[in-house]
């Protein structure tokens, strides 16, 4: 053998007739590989995390009928709640018909009675009175148009709005023609 073969590395490629030697290389691991071969497991870690599971194992089927215990009991408190309202109501009414006064307004108001000597007068086809607002201004039942274009109301009030410097107390809503200013009465009325 020379000097040259000697020195040479072993793991070097090498020709022995029609045998190349090639160095064997691992393929390169990825991070998540190296993390989780670099864990090492004790005894006590194992039995910890085994102590751990057994004990999700045992409480969860608990800790769920808990849960369902829990939402049983306040379904239950519902429902005593509305019986006791439902009682109290009773009671109040029962406590109405024991008054003799209020059996007398009610057979006066749905049976049209009266007592012996008192005269009952029924008016049959009268009128039916106009219906009317709060403050007494009759109800129409044909429709009317409005004498206030209310778009260009509306733009006017939000360009007011929008465009002014003025505080929010101290703005005062557009007059538009055709329509009367904010307190301010129209001629012929109330003079």
């Amino acid at each position: 053998m020379t000097k040259d073969s000697r020195t040479r590395h072993p793991r070097a490629s090498t020709q022995h007739g029609s045998t190349q030697h090639v160095p064997v290389q691992l393929p390169a691991e990825a991070p998540s590989g190296q993390w989780l071969r670099s864990i090492r497991l004790s005894g006590f870690a194992i039995t910890a995390l085994v102590l751990i599971v057994m004990f999700i194992v045992v409480l969860a089927p608990s800790l769920r009928i808990l849960v369902e215990q829990r939402q049983r009991i306040a379904t239950l408190q519902a429902q005593v709640a509305a019986s006791k309202t439902a009682v109290e109501e009773l009671t109040s009414q029962k406590a109405r018909w024991s008054d003799p006064k209020y059996i007398e307004a009610l057979a006066r108001e749905r049976l049209d009675y009266v007592f012996p000597g008192e005269y009952s007068y029924l008016i049959t086809d009268a009128a039916p009175a106009t219906p009317s607002t709060a403050n007494g201004q009759p109800i129409s039942d044909k429709l009317q148009t409005t004498q206030v274009d209310w778009v260009k109301s509306m733009l006017s009030s939000v360009f007011t709005a929008g465009l002014t410097d003025a505080p929010a107390n101290k703005i005062v809503a557009p007059v538009i023609s055709g329509q009367k200013p904010p307190g301010q009465k129209q001629l012929g009325q109330g003079q």
